[in-house]
């Protein structure tokens, strides 16, 4: 049997086979990336949940820019993975590309998306870079039609608002947490800002069906998520906040007064009632008492 003999430096023990040291190093390397780094699977389900609301690949501005060649308006790779990651760190730090675009899109900033890591961004740069190459990207298409919008889908869409008519996916209705238009006759939800001027706020009928096929706020993403809207319910809703918005009164106050007023109905009749039952049954006992106090004295 060969013995192995060990070369020393400096009193240290060194491998006799330089290789072992490019292998090990090879394998820590593997261990450090491996974990950190995004599958590729979960790259378009997770852009289409948190960006594809805010943004096209190849089909035109919504609330935030067209994503399509995005590398080559802006060069420096690091900068665009940095933005992805965290972008109110680089707009805080005062970068003025940042700054630009915020200025370029009515000055909304990029929210921190939930989840999101430099691994993460860097997949979804190159998942960017691959649609882009295409002749037309999966993330390009509008999420409603371009037709004319009528006086029955707005009808539907307040229907679907209000919860008169159930979402296919089983999710809440609207007025659960928003109110539009006063909200029906008991108002709607607080939770959510009221959303009667909500077409023209979120910027028109594009950016709102993109925005109600994958809301992407801290309250909404989770709910809608595993309840999507329906393309089919989507235009409808788009009709609906439409029309809130050329007709209807922002924070009436009518749905609280109602809800008060039928409220005190309510214990009104609850007391009456009450009183009823109890009259009754203090006759029921009386009447025969009377009647036979009346026999006793006979």
């Amino acid at each position: 049997m060969r013995s192995i003999t060990t070369r020393t430096v400096n009193g240290w023990p060194v491998p006799p086979r330089p290789g072992w040291r490019r292998l090990a190093a090879a394998c820590v390397l593997a261990v450090a990336v491996w974990p950190s780094r995004a599958p590729a699977q979960e790259t378009v389900p997770f852009f289409k949940q948190n960006c594809a609301s805010c943004h096209t690949i190849g089909g035109g501005r919504l609330t935030g820019p067209d994503l399509k060649g995005v590398t080559g308006r802006q060069p420096d790779r690091q900068w665009l993975i940095a933005f992805i990651a965290n972008p109110k760190a680089v707009l805080d730090s005062g970068d003025p590309y940042a700054q630009k675009l915020k200025l370029e899109h009515n000055n909304i900033e990029m929210p921190v998306v939930a989840g999101m890591t430099r691994a993460r961004a860097e997949a979804l740069l190159e998942l960017i870079e691959a649609e882009s190459k295409l002749e037309r990207s999966q993330f390009a298409r509008s999420a409603v039609p371009d037709r004319e919008l009528t006086p029955a889908d707005v009808e539907r869409g307040r229907d679907l608002f209000l919860g008169y008519q159930r979402l296919a996916g089983g999710g809440p209705a609207c007025v659960s947490c928003h109110s539009a238009d006063g909200g029906g006759v008991l108002g709607g939800g607080r939770l959510g800002p009221d959303l009667t001027r909500g077409y023209e706020r979120i910027g028109g009928r594009k950016q709102l069906a993109a925005w109600l096929s994958a809301p992407a706020t801290a309250t909404m993403q989770p709910v809608y998520k595993a309840h999507p809207l329906e393309p089919e319910e989507i235009l409808p809703l788009v009709a609906y906040l439409e029309h809130t918005n050329r007709h209807g009164r922002e924070g009436g106050g009518v749905g609280p007064l109602n809800f008060f007023l039928i409220g005190l109905g309510g214990a009104a009749l609850t007391l009456v009632g009450f009183d009823a039952i109890w009259r009754r049954r203090f006759r029921a006992v009386r009447r025969p008492l009377v009647h036979n106090n009346g026999r006793g004295d006979a």
